[in-house]
């Protein structure tokens, strides 16, 4: 399944935690609705499993299943959003979290991989978009609180969304 998936962008953090510590951050609504703009996570635990981001009003955000699910080292998860309704005429992607200690921290790897060739203007929501949610995340284990950013999709991101067919 993984096979037709391409990386197209890869972030690297360190957060001084440990691998248990930054995998239930990933995997816990108590985590992701401080971290992640509020989204609450919903997560079977296993291969096939179904995977849900929803906004605090219950809409779901994104959706897909899981793929890899090997705690506290490993999630991959497909991934179609859902909300906004024009951005559900993108292919799914693929959210890979890799977790490893490294020395008294702990190294995590994100990686968005696609299965077609994404605009880059396309991309530039996410590579905007995931250095803000990762360093919340650092933010939140490391002093208990995350950060408080304003985000929204670039405008070039909804114009080149809207010429899709």
């Amino acid at each position: 399944m993984t096979a037709r998936f391409t990386p197209k962008t890869v972030y690297v953090t360190y957060i001084a935690a440990t691998p248990e510590e930054v995998w239930q951050a990933l995997i816990s609504s108590d985590f992701t609705r401080k971290y992640f703009w509020e989204r609450s996570i919903e997560l079977e635990p296993k291969l096939g499993g179904a995977f849900v981001l929803r906004l605090p009003d219950g809409t779901v955000n994104v959706q897909g299943k899981v793929v890899a699910y090997d705690p506290p080292r490993k999630l991959a998860v497909t991934w179609h959003v859902e909300w906004p309704d024009e951005f559900r005429k993108l292919p799914e992607c693929l959210v890979t979290y890799e977790i490893a200690q490294a020395g008294e921290a702990v190294r995590l790897t994100m990686t968005e991989s696609h299965s077609w060739e994404v605009p880059d203007a396309i991309l530039s929501g996410g590579r905007m978009g995931w250095p803000a949610i990762l360093s919340s995340l650092k933010s939140l284990l490391e002093t208990g609180k995350a950060l408080a950013i304003k985000m929204e999709p670039p405008k070039d991101m909804l114009d080149a969304i809207k010429r899709l067919r």
